[in-house]
């Protein structure tokens, strides 16, 4: 099994919100976010080409960000991989025959505001905390924004994150539309080509 094949057998079990491929999250990215109003769901795939020298460096990033975080595996990984995880680190087995549950991702507790508040661009996280009523960040870099929630008691990490499911979710609604508009005028311009009379 490739990553291909394993995105076509998780994708439809992605329901409601969006998914996302390949979002920056902390030093790395993670193949497939799935992003509802109530939470965000990280998930690392490795297919059978694939190794796990990279799990101890994405594990941290993907805890401090998201609500829920699943390895999506081929058979092959799981006796070097399961001692690597927390237990409420999900397993999805991955084979010809589809997923199947290893064990089921359980709530993260160590997610942080940081992080959170990192996988939108600078001038989104301001706007939220302009919100809030913290004028002061206005002039804030992304170090001093990320810096300034880490140590502050004044935004709370429920408030933070539905802003920034809230931010994501949009964004993909909007690249969507944004796709199918062009995809359209492709097909506008196909078929003005196909009516121009061919000249002998």
């Amino acid at each position: 099994m490739n990553d291909p094949e394993i995105r076509a057998l998780l994708y439809p079990l992605l329901q409601g919100g969006v998914y996302v491929d390949e979002l920056p999250t902390g030093t790395t990215r993670a193949d497939v976010v799935h992003i509802t109003e109530q939470f965000m769901h990280g998930y690392e795939l490795k297919g059978d080409g694939d190794t796990l020298q990279r799990v101890a460096r994405q594990l941290p990033c993907y805890g401090q960000a998201y609500d829920f975080v699943t390895f999506v595996v081929t058979e092959k990984h799981l006796p070097k991989l399961l001692p690597q995880l927390p237990e409420w680190v999900g397993v999805l087995v991955a084979s010809a025959a589809g997923l199947h549950p290893h064990r089921p991702a359980l709530y993260n507790a160590t997610v942080e505001r940081p992080a959170v508040a990192a996988l939108l661009r600078l001038e989104e996280i301001k706007q939220f905390l302009l919100a809030q009523g913290l004028v002061g960040v206005s002039t804030y870099r992304r170090r001093d924004v990320l810096n300034f929630l880490r140590t502050t008691q004044l935004v709370t990490l429920s408030a933070l994150a539905h802003h920034v499911r809230r931010q994501l979710m949009g964004r993909m609604e909007e690249r969507l539309a944004f796709r199918a508009e062009r995809k359209a005028e492709r097909e506008r311009v196909a078929a003005r080509r196909r009516k121009r009379p061919r000249r002998k």
